[in-house]
């Protein structure tokens, strides 16, 4: 990812890690006359099978920054891209190694403390959006906007994928249900990272179909619950780069629609 794109003197974006605290005061100057918006990713230290790294959601959501930016700035929009939060509630994964999972109230206040702190440095907006899709992931965030609404008299833009609106723009899998580290997520680890996919292992792997919503509603609380014993399900043989820059290339444009009609 560069630093900063451009497409004209008002169109950029940049990486916040690697700015120093005078370039933020510059970016930050003028927000009265030309917003400036920060997007910050969202993640998860979770198991994603036998062949993605523990940080797909992480990965997944670094993307759709990338390219959300990218996209504002074709736009005229500036944006600067926070670091990543890496670790969420993953209580379904919790029986795998490596799967670090925090309580709802600390990652509720985690993010929501520093979404605040990035508004009060005079950003005109703030966007989270999470490649963890865990039903209490999910629901803490929905809450972190309430919350933050309520504490700036401002919205906090969550970009929801799993909002009807936007379940029906994605792949087929993702709209089943059955896409935890299946053709979905490893066709966008495939784009972003390849070199950390096993993908003599995903190409081994077999389809496996599961349910999630009616295994949810059944009262399922973990992916073992679920059948999935490897901590998979969807069809990781299936995936390809081409789809995963598509979905990627896709998710970006919609983050940016939904920070463009906030800012209407």
């Amino acid at each position: 990812m560069s630093d900063s794109a451009a497409s004209g003197p008002a169109a950029r974006h940049h990486v916040l890690a690697h700015l120093t605290y005078p370039e933020v005061e510059a970016i930050l100057k003028n927000t009265r006359e030309r917003p400036v918006v920060a997007l910050l990713p969202l993640g998860s230290t979770e198991a994603h099978g036998p062949h993605l790294p523990l940080a797909t959601d992480s990965l997944i959501s670094e993307g759709m920054a990338a390219r959300g930016a990218a996209e504002l700035a074709r736009r005229g929009l500036e944006a600067v891209i926070f670091p990543t939060i890496h670790y969420a509630v993953t209580d379904w994964a919790a029986a795998f190694k490596g799967s670090t999972t925090i309580p709802r109230e600390v990652a509720h206040n985690l993010v929501l403390e520093t979404c605040k702190a990035i508004k009060g440095m005079g950003f005109t907006r703030v966007a989270i959006f999470s490649g963890h899709l865990e039903p209490g992931h999910v629901a803490c965030l929905r809450a972190v906007a309430r919350d933050y609404q309520a504490a700036t008299g401002e919205p906090l833009v969550y970009f929801d994928k799993t909002r009807r609106r936007h379940v029906q723009r994605l792949t087929p899998e993702f709209q089943s249900g059955s896409c935890h580290a299946g053709q979905y997520e490893t066709s966008i680890v495939l784009a972003a990272r390849p070199e950390l996919v096993k993908t003599d292992i995903a190409r081994a792997l077999p389809a496996h179909v599961v349910p999630m919503h009616l295994k949810i509603q059944a009262g399922a609380r973990d992916f073992l619950e679920c059948g999935m014993d490897r901590a998979y399900c969807g069809d990781p043989s299936a995936a390809s780069a081409e789809e995963g820059r598509d979905t990627l290339e896709l998710l970006g444009q919609l983050l940016a629609d939904e920070l463009q009609a906030s800012l209407a």
